[in-house]
């Protein structure tokens, strides 16, 4: 089949195609339910398949658009994140017992894209209950990186960021509360956006088989991902606003406009490695690449600071209160396990795989001390934007690893340059933001020497999101973004 000249254009290229009716929301559908079809046998990223009434959205797209109809999302094919409900559709989060279980409700999220025209083709694939960067599951296997089948796509929104990569739609969209959006968009080359904490609300995205209400998931947040920066605001602008069923939010949240417009007026603390989680090689070398680029362009680049929080310290709190949030549903006698486990360690060990452990079994007296710690931490945060425009470093150490299905995720490894790190000690890179609730622009900077994809985070102030979603946006116009992997380019 001969490639379409649409498989991978942005959004916004897309919009102004269809309105300039170069081409029809149902050619644009059916371009990537054909792509779907010839690739996804290999890549598995799409686990539930809804052409029908997607083609059915295109037609009505079509025919709005020849009204002179004008709405963000109008005739732009797209994809979700299975853990988020479309009615009819399955929402199992990967769980067995669920996979029977069908929403008769839109996410709210999924409502706001429906009315501005988004058309609908399927759902993306996840790991087991969301808690993995890998994107595996009983009930629809295994997804594999377009880079390369034999490595992770990233997760928990994996699905999503493959299908984007291999040009399923130009839009998605995810969760995040260890890099869930974030970590797939670098392992798989496209852009993501972890907003500021409740910016975008959550109901419909909530575990099987809980009622899709307004539910308070602590640190998590759903957000936009594409294969440009500046869709991220397109498909953020149309999810974010509060939830009505929300006391107190009968007003729309108006996000301040970005602090710069060109990129010799950012001021820029760019960090690249530490001790708490160092990056390989291939990484490094990418971010210093990226350095030496904002330099040219005017940038003010700063190395280090004094205003950067202790990354140990915060690594510590956030390992301490994801896992009381994580950890609150085990059952009785996993959880007196645990309590067991926790009792004997040492005081003074301070490795973030204690803390995940105590934090497992967090007293709600301990908690409260460690939000009091985390209010501290956004205080710092909060001075430290006062001098720069927002904080470039890693989102996970190396470029996408090979599969690695063993069940105790605290026994895995991750090779750093050939020393063996505990897999789950690769939360600190996505906590830096996570913690703090700062919204944090996912974007790729480059491809290893073995043509996997290496980005950053652009992490910026509370509620600024415009702030780090404008700057990924220069750097993408100025350097270069996406770029296809070569065996699906086609």
């Amino acid at each position: 089949m001969a490639k379409s000249q649409w498989s991978f254009k942005t959004a916004t290229e897309l919009s102004a195609a269809l309105k300039a009716k170069k081409v029809s929301a149902v050619e644009l559908a059916q371009d990537a339910i054909d792509r779907i079809e010839r690739h996804d046998g290999k890549i598995n990223a799409v686990c539930v398949r809804d052409f029908a009434r997607g083609l059915d959205a295109a037609r009505a797209a079509d025919a709005a658009l020849g009204r002179g109809e004008s709405r963000p999302l109008l005739g732009i094919p797209m994809t979700v994140k299975e853990s988020c409900n479309v009615a009819g559709l399955p929402t199992t989060w990967g769980f067995p017992a669920q996979k029977d279980f069908k929403p008769q409700e839109d996410a709210l999220s999924v409502s706001r894209i429906k009315q501005a025209g988004g058309v609908i083709l399927g759902k993306t694939n996840v790991p087991l209950g969301l808690g993995d960067w890998q994107s595996y599951n009983d009930i629809y296997g295994t997804t594999n990186n377009p880079y390369h089948l034999g490595r992770t796509p990233g997760g928990s929104s994996g699905g999503s960021s493959a299908a984007l990569a291999a040009g399923y739609g130009a839009l998605s969209i995810g969760s995040d509360i260890g890099g869930s959006l974030r970590v797939p968009a670098f392992h798989c080359g496209v852009y993501a956006h972890k907003p500021t904490f409740a910016l975008a609300p959550t109901r419909g995205n909530t575990p099987p088989p809980l009622p899709p209400l307004p539910f308070d998931r602590d640190l998590s947040v759903i957000g936009p991902m594409a294969r440009s920066a500046a869709d991220l605001t397109l498909l953020l602008d149309t999810m974010a606003g509060p939830d009505p069923l929300e006391a107190g939010v009968a007003y729309r949240l108006s996000l301040p406009p970005p602090r710069h417009s060109d990129l010799k007026n950012f001021r820029v603390l760019l960090i690249d490695t530490d001790p708490v989680l160092p990056t390989d090689k291939s990484v490094r070398g990418a971010i210093e690449r990226l350095a030496a680029n904002l330099g040219k362009a005017g940038v003010t680049v700063t190395r280090d600071s004094p205003l950067l929080p202790d990354f140990a310290a915060s690594s510590r709190l956030y390992m301490r209160l994801l896992m009381s949030f994580l950890g609150a549903s085990s059952a009785p006698e996993e959880y007196a396990g645990t309590q067991a486990a926790a009792a004997n360690l040492p005081p003074d060990d301070l490795s973030l795989a204690a803390e995940r452990l105590r934090g497992l079994v967090l007293s709600h007296r301990d908690w409260v001390m460690a939000d009091g710690g985390r209010a501290r931490l956004r205080a710092q945060w909060r001075e430290l934007f006062k001098s720069f425009d927002a904080v470039i470093c890693p989102v996970m150490p190396t470029p996408a690893y090979p599969h690695d299905h063993s069940e105790d995720q605290e026994e895995r490894r991750i090779d750093i340059d050939g020393k063996d790190y505990p897999y789950p000690d690769q939360l600190a890179w996505p906590g830096i933001a996570t913690l703090p609730g700062l919204p944090a622009t996912a974007i790729p900077i480059g491809l290893s020497p073995e043509g996997l994809p290496i980005g950053v985070q652009i992490v910026g102030p509370w509620l600024e999101d415009r702030t780090p979603l404008k700057l990924a946006e220069l750097i993408e116009r100025e350097f270069g973004g996406f770029v296809p992997p070569p065996d699906f380019d086609d």
